[in-house]
């Protein structure tokens, strides 16, 4: 079968003007300051912890490096188990365990893909210290019950919100639910510094500690009194952050443009399950999944083959899920039996390609080719 010539990518990211990343470019050049926190850094900073309605806000220069001081800051025993889900990037379990803790892998929901609350409770023993969820695809976890969860086991909580940018609760921000939230500006995100990630917490008491944990454990000239690393951002990534603040209203409006007009098509195709949004929640647009039903003429496999066939790009995302990595399949929590939902969702889950750029003729005939069940 002859291949369409043009490439269509699960993603693509936002680009500012040229000639204004050239000018600050320009300036910063003038100034000589390059990195160490400095005075685009700074702004932008104050304007994320603006957008992101957070009290407490540090920029790193990676979500990686962030979810890794999230978890350093509370300086939980070595061999102590976090309680947290199989459906994630892999930065998630391996900020565990580079911290010396061991993940322990709690199933999804069906729906929002979210770690199972009501999973959770019978996961804990006197080594659980923490609750790691993920805000799957911008869709946030049940953050009321599994602050219940944490209040009654004396267990503190840290979300991974690296898909929730600007996601939502009745109007409170995402990242003010738990103890801490991460968040990623990896070029793949809706919103980028090309790499770049960030941290929102509400004690206050945390801010130096956070500060220090970013710059080496350096608190002042003279200093050094505790284990850091190098989590600052520099100049250059957040002159491209501050410039994609300016785009980022016009690129979730286009965003919904493609979502309303994928959920149109779909509403007409039986056995593709389109995850719904809950009325009270200010998405982020970060994915399009889909969910390929058993009865639909084909698997999720050969929807993405033949879509791979012509050029386009979806991605089986997570697949494998983490419990499957040779690393952590070994772990009692990644047994099968343990994991049914998230087993489940694997083999039938596919992302769709999503973001402002996209055309609505290239998205229809993406749908049509999944519907023409000539191919299967």
């Amino acid at each position: 079968m002859v291949k369409d010539m043009k490439k269509v990518y699960i993603t693509s990211p936002i680009i500012p003007p040229i000639d204004k990343f050239n000018l600050l470019v320009k300036q910063m050049f003038k100034s000589k300051y390059l990195t160490n926190m400095g005075p685009i850094h700074n702004e932008l900073e104050i304007k994320l912890k603006d957008l992101l309605k957070a009290k407490n806000f540090s920029l790193f220069n990676n979500g990686t490096i962030a979810l890794l001081c999230a978890l350093k800051t509370f300086d939980f025993p070595i061999g102590s188990e976090i309680i947290t889900t199989p459906w994630t990037f892999a930065a998630t379990p391996h900020s565990i365990m580079w911290n010396g803790y061991v993940p322990v892998f709690c199933d999804i929901e069906k729906d929002t893909f979210c770690i199972d609350s009501s999973k959770i409770e019978r996961l804990i023993t006197e080594k659980t210290r923490a609750i790691l969820g993920v805000h799957v695809y911008g869709l946030p976890c049940n953050v009321l019950k599994i602050e219940e969860i944490a209040k009654k086991n004396n267990l503190k909580v840290i979300y991974d919100a690296a898909h929730a940018f600007t996601t939502e609760i009745n109007g409170r921000g995402i990242g003010s639910y738990g103890d801490i939230s991460m968040f990623s500006f990896h070029s793949t995100k809706l919103f980028h510094t090309i790499e770049g990630g960030g941290l929102i917490y509400n004690d206050d008491s945390l801010v130096e500690k956070i500060k220090g944990l970013r710059n080496f454990g350096i608190f002042s000239e003279e200093v050094i009194d505790d284990i850091g690393l190098n989590g600052k951002m520099n100049e250059l990534q957040a002159i491209v952050g501050l410039l994609n603040l300016k785009l980022i209203d016009e690129e979730k409006g286009k965003r919904k443009k493609l979502k309303d007009f994928y959920d149109k098509s779909f509403s007409n195709i039986k056995n593709i399950h389109i995850p719904k949004i809950p009325s009270n929640i200010s998405y982020s647009y970060q994915y399009y999944p889909i969910i390929v039903e058993d009865k639909f003429p084909c698997s999720r496999d050969e929807i993405y083959d033949n879509l791979k066939n012509k050029n386009i790009f979806a991605r089986k995302y997570f697949y494998p899920m983490c419990a499957d990595y040779e690393c952590y399949k070994d772990l009692p929590s990644s047994r099968s039996e343990n994991l049914p939902v998230a087993n489940d969702i694997k083999n039938r889950i596919l992302c769709l390609p999503f973001y402002g750029d996209l055309d609505l003729i290239t998205a229809d005939r993406i749908i049509k080719i999944i519907n023409d069940n000539r191919f299967y």
